[in-house]
């Protein structure tokens, strides 16, 4: 259910509220071209500058346009426990088929304060729950014997791992078992992942070019490594233009060329200039996504 390419869906705005027309458009978009699955209101979506309303908005949005075609996985997280348990809550409400939870930022938890953070919100809701780490952004790393204790739990099914340390694949399988759903949160290294026993991406990337990584994961799980391959040269640069400035800018520039969003991000996020605009075409044009 949770696997393959998985676009970790941006949020357009316009005047500084959610435009309704382009998002669902743009939900289209992915479910045509092939992905997997979907995740609205993660850090790609700007959830940290959405409102509660707005929050809720964006989720209610995703759950209605994809009507059951694909799967929606709440972005739900917080650095406060009870407010990641009453994301949870309404994301159930609403018909999300899955949560995802980063790791408490700034508070900078230890190993037991992050066991007991997803402990609370597993424990408090039932619902499949996928734990989101990546340390570059949070300033704590879940460890594999934590998420190894963690995966126990029944509503635990899976982690987006973000560190981009593909060894990780084989210790969370060793810890987690192999019913626990490995995804990537790393681009460039997904397909690495992928290979070390990874089920898919949560990606960035997939915003602009979704069919191409939709077709490099059914690649994979054709056994057809060659073809994941041309295709992952087609779009590596992809990857890394996507982060040639502070994210998700470089996104919404390129969904912006190709005519599917407003030039608008929110603060302290700025639009990318002209330097990171020119390596953001390049990109664009190698994978074969000009406008």
């Amino acid at each position: 259910m949770f696997k393959g390419s998985i676009p970790a869906l941006v949020t357009p705005f316009t005047n500084g509220a959610i435009n309704h027309t382009q998002y669902l458009s743009l939900i289209e978009r992915q479910i045509k071209a092939g992905s997997a699955a979907l995740v609205p209101c993660g850090t790609t979506g700007e959830s940290a500058t959405l409102s509660h309303a707005e929050h809720e908005e964006a989720l209610e949005l995703c759950v209605e346009a994809a009507a059951g075609r694909v799967p929606v996985i709440a972005g739900c997280g917080s650095n406060a426990t009870a407010e990641a348990i009453s994301l949870v809550r309404h994301a159930k409400t609403v018909g999300a088929d899955a949560a995802m939870l980063i790791c408490p930022y700034y508070n900078r938890p230890d190993q037991a304060g992050l066991e007991a953070h997803f402990r609370a919100v597993a424990d408090a809701v039932e619902m499949p729950l996928f734990i989101y780490n990546v340390p570059s952004r949070t300033a704590c790393d879940i460890l594999p014997e934590t998420l190894g204790r963690l995966a126990a739990h029944p509503n635990i099914i899976g982690v987006k791992d973000a560190t981009g340390d593909m060894s990780r694949a084989t210790r969370h399988r060793a810890l987690c078992g192999e019913g626990f759903i490995q995804l990537s949160g790393d681009d460039p290294s997904a397909l690495g992942h992928r290979a070390m026993g990874g089920a898919g991406c949560i990606s960035v990337t997939a915003n602009v070019a979704p069919a191409a990584c939709a077709a490099l994961h059914a690649a994979v799980d054709q056994g057809d490594f060659t073809e994941a391959r041309e295709i992952e040269a087609r779009i590596s640069d992809l990857h890394h233009a996507l982060f040639s400035s502070a994210s998700p800018g470089p996104t919404k520039y390129a969904l912006h060329k190709l005519g599917l969003c407003d030039p608008e991000v929110r603060l302290p996020i700025v639009w990318p200039d002209e330097a990171a605009q020119r390596v953001i075409d390049a990109a664009m044009a190698k994978a074969g996504v000009e406008a």
